[in-house]
C-alpha cells in the first residue's frame, strides 16, 4: 500500500499544531491566572500590611502613651510622696495599720458556676467597715482636703494609696477605702518588685477630683512608694490618668493611616487591572504571532514535504525501475547459464530429425516414378463398362517393374516422420517452457497454478544442474494464487541453481509444495555443505556472494526475497553444515494490499 505522505503529513501536522495551539492557549489562560492569582494577592497581602501596620502604629501608640504617663505618675508620685508621705501620710498609714484585718483576710473566696473566683457578700462587709474606721481617724479630712486640692485641674482622676498588706488607706473615692488589692497583679508588681505595673482602661462612668465623668480611657499605674532618701518600699499608689484627648488623637492618626491604606489599595488595585489587562493583551498578541509563525511553518513545511514526496516518487520509480533491471539482469544470468543445456537439448532432436528428413527426401526421390505411373494410369485404362475394366496389361507391366526397383519402404517412412514429430514436440516443449520462463510482463498478475510454474522451473534448471544430481517433485494440492508467475519462476529457479551449487557430487534436491489456510508453502531442500553460521545472516543482503569474483553478482537471494516481500509473502532459511539448507517460501493465496508493481 501506497504511503501518502504529504496527506500523512497533513493531518499529523495539523493535528500536532492543533495539540500546541491548546497547549498555548491552556498554558497562556494559566499564565493570566496565575498573574491575577498574584496580583490578586499581593494586593491582599499589601492590604494586610497596610492593616497590620495601621494596627501596629495604634497599638506602639498606646504603648507609648502608657510608657509615658506610667513615667510621668512615676514622677507625680515621687513629687506627691516627698510632698505628702513623710508628713501626712507615714503616721496616718501606721494608724491604719493598726487596725486588724487579718480576720477579714482569712474570710475565703468562693468559686462562681463559671469557675471564677469572687468575693463573698461577708468578705466585702468585712472590708468595708475597716473602709468606715479608717475615715474615723483623725488626721483623714486633712489628708483628703490636700489631695484634692493638689489634684484639681490635673489630669489624674484619682489616687490610692495602699499599705504593704495590700489594704486601701486612701482613696479619693471614699466608698473603695478598706478594699484588700493583696492579690493584684498591679499591686504585688509595685509592692514586692518595686516594678510599676499599668493598664489602659475605658469607662463608661468614674468618679474624679471634678466629680463624676462619662466615657473616658483611663491608665492605671500601680506605683511603688519609696522612702525618702532610701530605695525601701513603704507602699503603693494607684493614680489614675485621663488619657481620652491622647487616644482620639491616637485613633485619628490610625483612621488617616486605614484611609490612605484603603487609597493605595485601590490604587494598586487599579494598576493592578491595568497590569493584569496588559499581560493579556501580550498574551493574545503573543498567541496570534506565534498562531501565525506556525502556520508560516506549516506552509513552509508542506511546500518541503510535497517537494520531498516529489523526489521520493521519483525515486521510487527510479528504484523500480532499477529493480526492474537487476531482476533483468539476474535472470538473464540465469538464462545465460541455462544456454548450454538448453543447446544440447534442442541439438539432439534437431540433429536426427534434420538426418530424418534427408533420408524421407531421398526415399521421396526414389517414388518420384511410380508417382508419375499413378499419374499417367489414366491412359493405361480402357473403356470402361459397368464393373468390367479392361487394363493394357504390357504397358502396367513395365511400369510396376520399375517401381519394385526403387526398393521405397513407406512403413520406414512413417516410422522416420515419426520421430521427427517426436522431435519436433521436444523442441516446442522446451520452447513453450522458456518461453512461460522468460515472461516479463510487469502486469502479468494473474491466479495462477503454482505446481505447474514449479514443474516449468523444474524442467528448465534440469538443463543446468549437473546430471549427477536428482531433482524430485512433491507437489501437493494448492489453490491457485494471485501472483506474477514470472517473478516467482525467477525466485523458485534462484533457489534450485543454489541448491545445485551447494552439492559437490551426486545429490538430491526436492521441490515441496503445501497448503496451510489461505497461505501456500514452497520448499526447496538439498542435501550439500549447508551455509557456515558466518555467512547466514548475509545471505539476503543485496550484492553479497561467496562465490569467486565473476561467478556471482550477489542479486539473487536478495531479489528474491524482495519479489516475495512485494507478494505479502515471508521467505525464510533452515540450515545445517554438513547436512544441508532448506528454503521456505510462504505466499498468501490472495494479496492484501494488492501487489506493488513488478520491479
Amino acid at each position: 500500500m501506497q504511503f501518502r505522505l504529504v496527506r500523512y503529513f497533513t493531518l499529523a501536522s495539523l493535528g500536532m499544531f492543533a495539540l500546541v495551539a491548546l497547549s498555548l492557549i491552556y498554558f497562556e489562560r494559566q499564565q493570566g491566572n496565575f498573574f491575577r492569582q498574584t496580583g490578586d494577592e499581593q494586593r491582599t497581602f499589601f492590604g494586610e500590611v497596610q492593616q497590620s501596620f495601621a494596627k501596629q502604629q495604634e497599638e506602639s501608640a498606646r504603648r507609648d502613651l502608657l510608657t509615658i504617663h506610667e513615667s510621668g505618675n512615676v514622677n507625680l508620685t515621687r513629687l506627691f510622696a516627698n510632698a505628702l508621705w513623710e508628713k501626712d501620710f507615714a503616721p496616718f498609714v501606721a494608724q491604719v495599720q493598726a487596725i486588724d484585718v487579718d480576720g477579714c483576710q482569712a474570710i475565703a473566696d468562693i468559686t462562681d458556676d463559671q469557675g471564677k473566683k469572687a468575693v463573698p457578700p461577708e468578705k466585702k462587709a468585712c472590708f468595708a467597715d475597716i473602709g468606715k474606721r479608717i475615715t474615723t481617724l483623725p488626721g483623714f479630712k486633712a489628708i483628703d482636703a490636700k489631695v484634692f486640692d493638689s489634684m484639681k485641674k490635673s489630669t489624674v482622676f484619682k489616687i490610692k494609696v495602699f499599705d504593704l498588706r495590700g489594704i486601701t488607706v486612701y482613696s479619693s473615692e471614699h466608698a473603695q477605702m478598706g478594699e484588700d488589692k493583696s492579690t493584684n497583679e498591679g499591686w504585688r508588681s509595685a509592692a514586692f518588685d518595686g516594678v510599676p505595673k499599668s493598664e489602659l482602661t475605658h469607662r463608661g462612668k468614674f468618679s474624679a477630683f471634678e466629680g463624676v465623668v462619662e466615657n473616658r480611657d483611663l491608665i492605671s499605674s500601680y506605683l511603688p512608694v519609696l522612702d525618702p532618701g532610701s530605695s525601701r518600699i513603704v507602699g503603693v499608689f494607684e493614680v489614675y490618668s485621663d488619657v481620652t484627648p491622647f487616644l482620639k488623637q491616637i485613633q485619628q492618626t490610625s483612621a488617616q493611616i486605614r484611609a490612605t491604606a484603603a487609597g493605595n489599595q485601590q490604587k494598586l488595585e487599579a494598576a493592578g487591572a491595568e497590569n493584569q489587562a496588559a499581560v493579556d493583551a501580550t498574551s493574545h498578541r503573543q498567541l496570534a504571532t506565534i498562531a501565525a509563525l506556525l502556520a508560516l511553518l506549516f506552509g513552509a513545511l508542506l511546500v518541503i514535504v510535497k517537494r520531498a514526496d516529489r523526489i521520493i516518487q521519483q525515486q521510487e520509480a527510479d528504484r523500480a525501475q532499477v529493480h526492474q533491471q537487476l531482476a533483468q539482469s539476474e535472470k538473464m544470468a540465469s538464462l545465460g547459464q541455462m544456454v548450454a543445456g538448453v543447446a544440447h537439448q534442442l541439438n539432439t532432436p534437431l540433429a536426427f530429425s534434420q538426418n530424418n528428413i534427408l533420408m524421407v527426401k531421398d526415399a521421396l526421390q526414389s517414388m518420384e516414378l511410380p508417382m508419375k505411373v499413378a499419374g499417367r494410369l489414366s491412359s493405361i485404362l480402357e473403356d470402361v463398362e459397368g464393373d468390367k475394366v479392361t487394363i493394357k496389361v504390357s504397358q502396367l507391366k513395365a511400369n510396376l517393374d520399375k517401381l519394385q526397383d526403387g526398393n521405397v519402404d513407406v512403413a520406414m517412412l512413417q516410422e522416420m516422420l515419426k520421430d521427427v514429430l517426436g522431435g519436433i514436440d521436444q523442441m516446442s516443449e522446451l520452447v513453450v517452457n522458456l518461453r512461460d520462463f522468460t515472461r516479463l510482463d510487469r502486469a502479468a498478475t494473474t491466479n495462477a497454478d503454482l505446481n505447474k510454474s514449479l514443474h516449468t522451473v523444474a524442467y528448465i534448471a534440469q538443463a543446468v544442474i549437473p546430471k549427477n544430481i536428482e531433482l524430485v517433485e512433491e507437489y501437493g494440492e494448492l489453490p491457485e494464487v494471485e501472483c506474477n508467475p514470472s517473478q516467482l519462476n525467477q525466485v523458485f529457479l534462484n533457489l534450485i541453481n543454489n541448491a545445485a551449487q551447494a552439492i559437490e557430487g551426486p545429490g538430491r534436491i526436492r521441490v515441496r509444495s503445501s497448503a496451510a489456510g489461505d497461505k501456500v508453502r514452497i520448499e526447496v531442500q538439498d542435501n550439500g555443505r549447508g551455509i557456515p553460521d558466518h555467512v547466514l545472516p548475509n545471505i539476503f543482503d543485496l550484492y553479497y556472494t561467496t562465490k569467486p569474483a565473476g561467478e556471482g553478482t550477489g542479486l539473487g537471494l536478495a531479489i528474491a526475497r524482495n519479489i516475495v516481500t512485494e507478494h505479502g509473502g515471508d521467505i525464510s532459511v533452515s540450515t545445517r553444515v554438513g547436512v544441508g539448507t532448506t528454503f521456505t517460501v510462504t505466499l498468501p493465496v490472495r494479496q492484501q494490499p494488492p501487489l506493488a508493481k513488478a520491479a
